[in-house]
C-alpha cells in the first residue's frame, strides 16, 4: 500500500440510521471518491464502547452518550485513500454540528453536537484502534478500483 493511503473508521450513528440519511452519508464519501473497504451494520457492545469512549469515561455525559450508542444499530464503514482521514474529517464536519461549515454532512443535516449523526476517526492511531475494535480482518477488502486513475494522479498512486 501507498505510505500516503490511509485508512479512517466512519460511525453512522443511532440517529442517522433513524433519520433514513445512511445513504446520504455513504454517498458522499463514495462521490469524494474514497474507496469502501468495510461496511458493516451492527450493535455496540457495552465493553467496546467503554475502550471507544475511553478519553470520556470520567465526564458527566458518558452515560447518556453510552445509551445513545446503544440505542440503535449503528452502520460502520472503513475507507481508504490518500491522506484521506483529513478528508473525511472535513467532510464530516465540526462536532457541534450547529456550528459545521455548510457543505459538511454536519452542517448540512445536523444540529446537535451529541447526537451529529456521524464518527469520524482524527487520527492514524485513533483509526487503527476503532478498525480493530470494530472490523475482522475478513471483513475488511482489498481490490483495486478502476476509478482511482481518474481519482489519482499517476504519482499519488504509487
Amino acid at each position: 500500500m501507498n505510505a500516503n493511503i490511509e485508512q479512517a473508521v466512519i460511525l453512522v450513528k443511532p440517529d442517522g440510521l433513524q433519520r433514513g440519511l445512511v445513504g446520504e452519508i455513504v454517498g458522499r464519501f463514495e462521490k469524494k471518491g474514497l474507496k469502501i473497504v468495510g461496511l458493516k451494520m451492527m450493535t455496540l457492545a457495552d465493553e467496546v464502547l467503554d475502550q471507544w469512549y475511553a478519553h470520556h469515561k470520567e465526564k458527566a455525559f458518558f452515560g447518556n452518550l453510552k445509551s445513545f450508542m446503544m440505542s440503535s444499530p449503528i452502520v460502520a464503514i472503513l475507507v481508504e485513500g490518500v491522506e484521506c482521514i483529513e478528508a473525511v474529517r472535513i467532510i464530516t464536519g465540526a462536532t457541534k454540528a450547529r456550528v459545521a461549515d455548510a457543505g459538511s454532512i454536519r452542517g448540512d443535516l445536523a444540529m446537535s453536537q451529541q447526537q451529529n449523526l456521524i464518527h469520524a476517526s482524527d487520527s492514524d492511531e485513533n483509526a487503527a484502534r476503532e478498525r480493530s475494535l470494530i472490523f475482522g480482518e475478513d471483513e475488511v477488502f482489498e481490490y483495486d478500483k478502476d476509478l482511482e486513475v481518474h481519482i489519482y494522479a499517476a504519482d499519488e498512486r504509487k
